[in-house]
């Protein structure tokens, strides 16, 4: 079952503290199921992107975690940086990329901006697919007159008021959230430091004042240099060298040229492709012609267990005992499913069919999501590793260190407390499928029952190593209660087994 994967691109107005990025980027960290991609910060803007994928929950309450960090720490009547910007946390996309669809987007944009209106009482502004209004779906318009033009109006303008939350700003400012198609953010620096020439050019450029469909740009002066800075929202229909060319067409007009170019934050990979067809005049040329495109297809369809193996063995601290746990506990729930699927279509087990069916879905979840556990578990320690490694110079960074600390240990432990629940359901659908599944693989559903065993013993440790590290033990006291429960009702479940494989074959583990 293919698992649905949804991207978020927050921009965050800060840059250069970096001790406030770590800390917005450890509170995404802490969040499993999902992996942080990219962390791009602009000094001249005072502006920080990151980007995150993962499962649409996983995404979504990532997102709210970094919006409220960004609104303890970023005080917009402090701020000052060349990029418009409405808040802490100025943007928050919400890009489909595979098995998801815009629709999804759109609900998760709504549900976050509905939380952080509700709870963290910032105002929230919808955009793009998700806007309300029709004046709202371009960014450019809800943020027009930026945080100290909203500051006043927001209160008396109709036409300022947000979807969500309170109508007056905060220290946190407001914040804009949607859903959009994959965006390429795409700088052009020029020969020269007359921000008007920048400003020219971008005006010939964007869509807004005539210019090229699905572009976005503004002229600034950054480092000393003319900027064009753009957002290219649909880079299939308008290649981002048409844009890089009709740049250098307007440039030339006023004596200048391109210094250079960036991307800030990620750019797909089709776009690039597309790059090199346009300026080579390659003919019939598709991405698959790539090498590395070719082997990641080969090596996707073929992949070898050897790989996690071999990162397990090679001496760094992660993937380690909490990943392994959740790779063998996938192991067992694999053969759950293997005992199911030789067990349904046989006359001779017609009666319990739909006990089958039943127990190999739930298998089949279970597999998939303690094979995301195997990363889960590797992110969470890379978290904690990320915390501690926060600056501890000042009294505020060492409230901001010791709670980041705390936050992202607590879901060290969570991470492996739920692969341990997840390895006692599995010890369980194998005693049913002990029971009543086909008697030729009755020793594949004992075997998966002690993988399973193995998964929750590993992850016992790792739950209790973690909580073992906080300095106030009492936080973790609920996890190794939750704990204790599941390895009782697991031995519960385990002295049943013996008995039926007695039962069924005679056979005596004695």
């Amino acid at each position: 079952m293919a698992i649905p994967i949804i991207e978020c691109i927050p921009n965050f107005s800060e840059a250069r503290r970096p001790e406030v990025v770590d800390a917005i980027v450890a509170a995404i960290a802490a969040v499993p199921e999902l992996s942080l991609l990219d962390r791009s910060s602009d000094l001249d803007h005072n502006r920080t992107v990151l980007t995150f994928a993962g499962a649409p929950s996983a995404v979504e309450e990532a997102a709210y975690q970094a919006i409220k960090k960004a609104a303890e720490l970023i005080d917009m009547n402090q701020h000052s940086g060349k990029h418009p910007r409405l808040g802490a946390t100025d943007v928050v996309p919400f890009v489909p990329i595979s098995d998801s669809t815009m629709e999804e987007c759109v609900a998760i944009a709504k549900h976050l901006g509905e939380r952080v209106g509700t709870e963290l009482n910032i105002p929230v502004y919808l955009y793009e697919f998700a806007a309300t209004r029709t004046d709202r779906t371009n960014l450019e318009n809800i943020r027009r007159g930026q945080y100290e033009e909203l500051k006043t109006e927001i209160e008396s303008n109709p036409n300022r008021q947000p979807d969500y939350g309170p109508s007056r700003l905060d220290t946190a400012g407001a914040i804009v959230i949607g859903a959009r198609n994959p965006l390429i953010a795409f700088n052009v620096y020029l020969t020269s430091d007359d921000v008007n020439i920048a400003k020219k050019i971008a005006g010939a450029v964007r869509q807004s004042t005539g210019g090229l469909k699905n572009v976005k740009g503004l002229g600034l002066l950054v480092d000393g240099r003319a900027q064009v800075s753009m957002n290219l929202t649909n880079f299939k229909e308008t290649p981002v060298a048409r844009v890089f060319d009709m740049i250098h067409r307007e440039a030339a007009r006023y004596g200048v040229t391109i210094h250079h170019s960036e991307v800030v934050g990620l750019i797909p990979q089709e776009a690039l492709v597309d790059i090199a067809t346009w300026y080579l005049q390659l003919d019939k040329f598709k991405p698959d012609h790539v090498l590395e495109t070719r082997l990641y297809s080969m090596q996707a369809s073929s992949a070898q267990p050897s790989s996690f193996l071999d990162k397990l063995a090679d001496g760094t601290p992660a993937p380690g005992g909490g990943s392994a746990a959740a790779y063998v506990g996938a192991m067992g729930a694999g053969l759950v499913a293997m005992v199911a699927r030789l067990t349904l279509g046989r006359k001779k087990y017609a009666e319990v069919e739909s006990q089958m069916q039943d127990i190999l879905e739930q298998a089949e979840r279970l597999r998939a999501d303690l094979t995301k556990a195997v990363k889960d578990d590797a992110v969470a320690f890379e978290a904690v590793m990320t915390a501690n490694k926060m600056p501890k110079e000042t009294s505020g960074q060492k409230a901001a260190r010791s709670e980041a600390i705390v936050q992202t240990t607590l879901q060290a432990a969570r991470v492996p407390l739920q692969v341990a629940k997840m390895a006692v359901t599995i010890i369980a659908l194998a005693g049913q499928v002990v029971k009543l599944g086909n008697l030729n693989a009755i020793s594949d559903a004992a075997s998966a029952a002690a993988l399973a065993r193995a998964a929750l013993s590993a992850a016992g440790y790792n739950v209790r190593i973690n909580i073992s590290s906080l300095e106030n033990k009492k936080i973790g006291k609920p996890l190794l209660s939750e704990l204790h429960v599941l390895e009782t009702f697991a031995l519960e479940l385990e002295a049943e087994i013996p008995h039926a494989m007695h039962d069924r074959c005679g056979i005596s583990l004695e």
